[in-house]
């Protein structure tokens, strides 16, 4: 039988607006394929049959409310009113859309229509609706925020984190899975075997419901109702709404996977002609005013295609690509210093402190600083940290700015970004830098990506304890910085001493890219020197020289300063110049040429194994720009190409250190 409509509250011009707001995305769809076969664009994943799920759910949200879209939500887009001229400029690739013709599809944001764009990883996008709601929370205002999935996208382990978060942090979420009964090809039967998804909210402590996808009028108002209630109760929501795609996977996959019957059957329940009917039967609409409004929609597309078909000739800039990997810095009234002791006049007092206090330090004044920044860890509130960082933090900024985590990575580096779309700053702590590899993507392929796709800046800092040399064995002691120098938009500081520490980590927070931030837990404790009482910033991306010589040179970071140091002391009599890096991404080629020319005798020295170290990047750098100066090969000194052993004699054996005489007698004599 037909779809039974319950009306409600709503008014003859909202039944009108709504059957406009829905047959909208299907009569830009249908256009697409019809395009898509003349070889126009180039892909479509299309939300035909799907249409009230997108529609009905933007409707239901405040238009500052943010969404996170997937693949088969083009009702979210021109329900917020995204023009259709510069989406079709986005499909083709075109330098006029969203992101400069750098992303595909579905796969980008628009921060003025509160619209956060997906990464094909589809779990992700969960978790950065937590940190939006999060910031909602912390601001006290009645906002809720949604996120979309797929069936399939419910068996990625992103999903269980970000619900669980949810769950647990009390945030005003809505989740809605759209179970359209496949995953490209494979039905929900090898996806999973309960017997509904939102059972599974029970699991998490959340409420959820399923509803009938198809109907328009039914989403509407179950999401107006959870809207409400999360806002409320200050809580998450589970939504299944159950539908069908009547096309492909994407166009290219086609639809011969599925059963002829069940395509029948759900053509029947198709979300727009069983609405407009509804509307033509209560007398809201006739079929001459049906036929206008479609003639009307007819017409705009094909207005905004004559627009957006010639796209301007692109001309490719290397430099506008390059410009574009960061966010621009900010000027945050904080005075910037390359070097503080050449500073110490305009920065005094100084005092003695310890490494670990230095980045206290840093943390606690940046957080006065900025009343609404977060700092999110794993046991860093009431406990402190495991190495006591943030102790006595939670006393002096409460809970919700100190914020203990269940153990997620993923979904806490999410719910950062999702604090980021806000404009609030976070410090996320790993606990050792050893597990962020459980948060790897969220990294590498969201925090990373974001500002060069469509110019959204991620403001987060993640804090890496690192290294080894306390016997903690294989999976408390990696130096694994070399994994995130590699990826554009990452910025890698790890500082060698107190003083760096703080005015490198305050610059970290401050600037408004992601940062990786590695601190020596072996230093931790054991090194002290003079810190400035102020509130300074050291310059990102500036190496600094802790002896200028003319023998050899060490050029190296972190633990290979210390060592580096010890032994220059040992060898009082040998000129050596040491040259300490600080930042790895961006890096400081300038010195690093300096440097080389000082003595033309090079050792690069590392913690990191020698294989894929960042070592090999600045040994092939001055191979190639420093030649004339050299009169020896570069050589490097790294820990061997083994994972860290336990015991104490076979780890100091494994570190570079084991290796620095060898090489330097090598390298002297050469």
């Amino acid at each position: 039988g037909m779809m039974s409509f319950d009306r409600k509250e709503l008014t003859d011009e909202q039944l009108v607006a709504f059957y406009k707001s829905i047959l909208w995305p299907r009569m830009i769809e249908e256009k697409m394929l019809v395009l898509l076969r003349q070889g126009r664009i180039s892909k479509w994943f299309s939300g035909i049959g799907q249409e009230a799920i997108a529609v009905g759910a933007t409707l239901a949200l405040d238009s500052d409310e943010w969404i996170m879209p997937l693949h088969r939500n083009l009702g979210v887009f021109t329900t917020r009113e995204m023009p259709l001229h510069r989406l079709f400029m986005q499909w083709q690739g075109a330098k006029e859309g969203y992101s400069k013709g750098r992303e595909r599809s579905f796969h980008f944001g628009s921060a003025a229509n509160h619209v956060c764009g997906m990464i094909s990883h589809l779990g992700p996008q969960l978790a950065i609706a937590d940190g939006v709601a999060l910031a909602y929370q912390q601001r006290g205002q009645l906002k809720a925020t949604l996120a979309f999935t797929g069936d399939g996208g419910t068996s990625e382990g992103d999903f269980h984190e970000a619900l669980n978060v949810a769950a647990v942090w009390n945030l005003p979420v809505i989740f809605i899975i759209e179970n359209n009964g496949y995953g490209l090809s494979t039905p929900t039967n090898e996806q999973y075997a309960c017997e509904s998804l939102v059972d599974r909210a029970k699991g998490y402590g959340m409420e959820g419901i399923k509803i009938d996808g198809n109907n328009i009028l039914e989403v509407y108002e179950t999401i107006k109702g959870v809207r409400e209630y999360c806002i409320n109760n200050q809580k998450p929501y589970l939504v299944e709404c159950m539908t069908f795609r009547m096309r492909g996977h994407e166009e290219a996959s086609g639809v011969k996977y599925v059963p002829k019957d069940l395509m029948e059957a759900w053509s029947r329940k198709d979300p727009i002609k069983n609405y407009e009917q509804y509307l033509v039967s209560e007398g809201i609409l006739n079929e001459m005013q049906v036929a206008e409004i479609r003639n009307d929609i007819k017409d705009q597309i094909e207005k905004d295609l004559a627009t957006a078909m010639e796209p301007a000739p692109f001309t490719p800039s290397i430099e506008e690509e390059l410009a574009d990997v960061f966010a621009p810095s900010v000027d945050t009234g904080v005075q910037i210093y390359q070097d503080v002791f050449a500073n110490k006049d305009s920065l005094g007092p100084f005092q003695q402190k310890r490494f670990i206090e230095a980045i206290s330090d840093a943390l606690m004044q940046t957080m006065d600083r900025y009343p609404e920044m977060v700092i999110m860890g794993q046991d860093i509130a009431e406990y402190g940290g495991a190495f006591k960082v943030t102790e006595g933090f939670v006393e002096k900024f409460g809970k919700q700015r100190i914020r203990n985590t269940p153990i997620c990575e993923s979904a806490i580096v999410g719910a950062a970004l999702g604090l980021s779309l806000e404009g609030i700053k976070s410090v996320m702590e790993m606990q050792f830098a050893d597990f962020v590899s459980v948060g790897f993507n969220q990294i590498v392929n969201n925090l990373a990506k974001i500002h060069y796709r469509w110019g959204q800046n991620a403001d987060v800092v993640v804090r890496m304890p690192t290294g080894a040399g306390v016997g903690a064995g294989p999976f408390h002691s990696q130096s694994n910085e070399a994994w995130f120098t590699h990826v554009p938009g990452l910025k890698v500081v790890y500082p060698s001493n107190p003083a760096d520490a703080k005015g490198l980590l305050i610059a970290a927070i401050l600037d408004p890219n992601p940062v990786l931030f590695f601190e020596h837990k072996a230093l931790y404790r054991k090194l002290e020197g003079e810190v400035p009482d102020a509130y300074y910033q050291l310059l990102i991306g500036k190496a600094h020289f802790v002896a200028r010589g003319t023998e050899a040179t060490i050029i190296t970071y972190g633990m290979g300063v210390v060592w580096a140091k010890a032994y220059q002391e040992k060898y009082p009599d040998l000129s050596l110049t040491i040259l300490d890096l600080r930042s790895l991404a961006p890096m400081d080629y300038d010195a690093i040429a300096e440097a080389v020319a000082s003595t033309g005798k090079v050792l690069v020295l590392h913690e990191d194994n020698l294989t894929g170290g960042i070592g090999a990047d600045i040994a092939a750098w001055i191979a190639e720009h420093c030649f004339q100066q050299l009169d020896a090969p570069v050589m490097r000194c790294a820990s061997l190409d083994t994972p860290i052993p336990f015991n104490i004699e076979l780890e100091k054996q494994y570190l570079a250190n084991a290796r620095l005489e060898e090489q330097m007698q090598k390298l002297l004599s050469y």
